[in-house]
């Protein structure tokens, strides 16, 4: 059985910093490529980053880029999101969502190509002005 586990989001003050893992179990984690994706209150859910399964294509919201970082550790089956210089606009649950990929360097943004993969629970984050 298949699951992503979502940890440490939080609360946090403006200008700090939190760093979410997603863990990944029941699947051959070298073939998967992630994304991460958030949803605040009475928004869709959006885009933030992505990571392609050889780790070595990455895409980013423009509202994101140089704050936030994608990586993989595949030794530890985790995926991580680093997030720096956080804002208020930040606050969301922040989903993983993992799917193979017969790409080794594409990266995937759009949520519906996540179909045929797997999402987390999601972990909720909030930034506080």
């Amino acid at each position: 059985q298949v699951q992503l586990a979502e940890s440490g989001g939080g609360l946090v003050q403006a200008g700090g910093s939190l760093r979410l893992s997603c863990a990944a179990s029941g699947l051959t984690f070298s073939r998967y490529a992630v994304g991460w994706f958030r949803q605040a209150p009475g928004k869709e859910r959006e885009f933030v980053a992505a990571l392609s399964k050889s780790g070595s294509g990455t895409h980013y919201a423009d509202s994101v880029k140089g704050r936030f970082t994608i990586s993989r550790d595949n030794s530890k089956n985790t995926w991580y999101l680093q997030m720096n210089s956080l804002e208020p606009e930040d606050t969301a649950v922040y989903y993983c969502a993992a799917r193979t990929s017969p790409i080794f360097s594409y990266a995937y943004t759009d949520p519906n190509d996540y179909g045929t993969g797997y999402w987390g629970q999601g972990t909720q984050v909030t930034v506080s002005s």
